[in-house]
C-alpha cells in the first residue's frame, strides 16, 4: 500500500486508539484526553469570521487572505471548539513531537517508524481547505468529526484553476476552486476535473493514504473536528522541494522563444525525464561529476554552486 500511486481508503485503520475511542464517546471526552497533552507552547490557529462559511482563502482582491494568524494554547482551541464558537477555527499542521510528544505513545503508526514520519496534530470547527498538493506522501488519520477528501489526480492541474504561486495561504498553491460550491460559469474546466475526482467521506478511526502530489481539497463536517497525519517522503533527505525547480524555470525558460523553449525542453527530457543508464554510460566513471547519481556530498556540493551561481 505505502508503493501506491492511489489513493487507499484504510476504514479503521486507528480506531483502537485511546483519542478516537475518546471522541466516541463524546467531543467533551475528546477534547479532555488532548487537553492532558497542554505543554502551554501557543500554536499557530487560524481564524475567520463567520462570513467566509468555514473556507480559509484569499481576501476580495488577492492582495491577503480572509483569516487572521493567531497564537494559542491547545487548551484555550479546544475550549473554543467545545463553547461552539461562530468564528472558523484552524489549527493545522501542529508537530505533535514538539508541541505534544507523549501523545503519540498510544496514537502512532509503528509501521512507519522506518520512514520518520513528520507526524502533525489538526483541530477545527466546520472548516474547508482549499485543495492543494504536498509533496510527502501522507496518512491522514480522522480521529473527531467527520471529514470528506476530494482528490483529483496530478494531471488535472490544469483544470483546477491554480491560485498565485508565490502567495500561497500555508506554503502550497492552492485551487481559486470553491469545491463545496464550484462556480463552473467561470471555471468551466473544472467539470473535467470532477470527472476524475475521488471523494472519501471517513469517519473517527478511518485513514486515507495521499499518495505524493495528488490535489486535495478537505471538509470538516462537524463542529468538533480532528485529524493526525504522517508524512514521509520516499526519496532522500538531501534532495530539494522542486517546487523551487518550477520557480527557476519560471525564471529561465518560460518567457524563451519557442523553439530555445522546445531546445531546453529536450535537455531536460535527456538529463531529467528519461534519464536512465544510459544517459552517462559515455562518459568514463571517474568523469561524470552531477550525471553520476546523487548523494549527500554531491548534493551538498551541487546546492553550493547553484547559490554561486545565484548570487553573481
Amino acid at each position: 500500500m505505502l508503493q501506491s500511486t492511489q489513493p487507499v481508503l484504510l476504514p479503521g485503520l486507528v480506531v483502537h486508539w485511546p483519542l478516537v475511542q475518546a471522541a466516541r464517546r463524546s467531543d467533551a471526552d475528546f477534547c479532555d484526553y488532548l487537553r492532558a497533552f497542554d505543554s502551554g507552547q501557543r500554536l499557530m490557529t487560524w481564524r475567520g469570521s463567520p462570513a467566509i462559511g468555514g473556507r480559509f482563502f484569499y481576501n476580495d482582491d488577492f492582495s491577503g487572505f480572509n483569516f487572521a494568524r493567531e497564537g494559542h494554547t491547545l487548551g484555550a482551541v479546544l475550549d473554543e471548539l467545545l463553547a461552539g464558537s461562530a468564528d472558523a477555527v484552524y489549527m493545522g499542521s501542529t508537530a505533535i513531537d514538539g508541541a505534544c510528544p507523549a501523545l503519540r505513545q498510544h496514537n502512532d503508526l509503528p509501521a512507519l517508524a522506518g520512514f520518520n514520519p513528520l507526524v502533525s496534530l489538526w483541530l477545527g470547527n466546520r472548516i474547508r481547505v482549499a485543495t492543494h498538493f504536498d509533496l510527502p506522501d501522507n496518512i491522514a488519520c480522522v480521529v473527531a468529526g467527520r471529514r470528506r477528501f476530494t482528490l483529483f489526480p496530478p494531471d488535472q492541474v490544469a483544470n483546477l484553476y491554480i491560485g498565485p504561486l508565490d502567495l500561497t495561504p500555508a506554503g502550497q498553491p492552492v485551487s481559486l476552486v470553491d469545491q463545496a460550491r464550484p462556480d463552473l460559469a467561470r471555471f468551466p474546466r473544472y467539470a473535467e476535473a470532477l470527472r476524475h475526482a475521488q471523494v472519501f467521506d471517513l469517519e473517527p478511526g478511518d485513514a486515507l493514504f495521499l499518495p505524493s502530489q495528488w490535489w486535495h481539497g478537505v471538509e470538516s463536517l462537524d463542529p468538533v473536528s480532528g485529524l493526525v497525519n504522517f508524512w514521509w517522503r520516499q526519496s532522500p533527505p538531501f534532495m530539494d522541494t522542486p517546487l523551487n525547480t518550477l520557480m527557476m524555470a519560471l525564471l529561465t525558460l518560460r518567457d524563451l522563444p519557442p523553439a530555445q523553449r522546445n531546445a531546453w525542453r529536450a535537455l531536460f527530457d535527456h538529463y531529467v525525464f528519461d534519464a536512465n543508464g544510459e544517459t552517462a554510460a559515455h562518459i568514463p566513471p571517474g568523469a561524470r561529476g552531477i550525471l553520476d547519481p546523487i548523494n549527500d556530498h554531491s548534493a551538498r556540493q551541487l546546492r553550493a554552486m547553484l547559490l554561486n551561481r545565484l548570487n553573481r
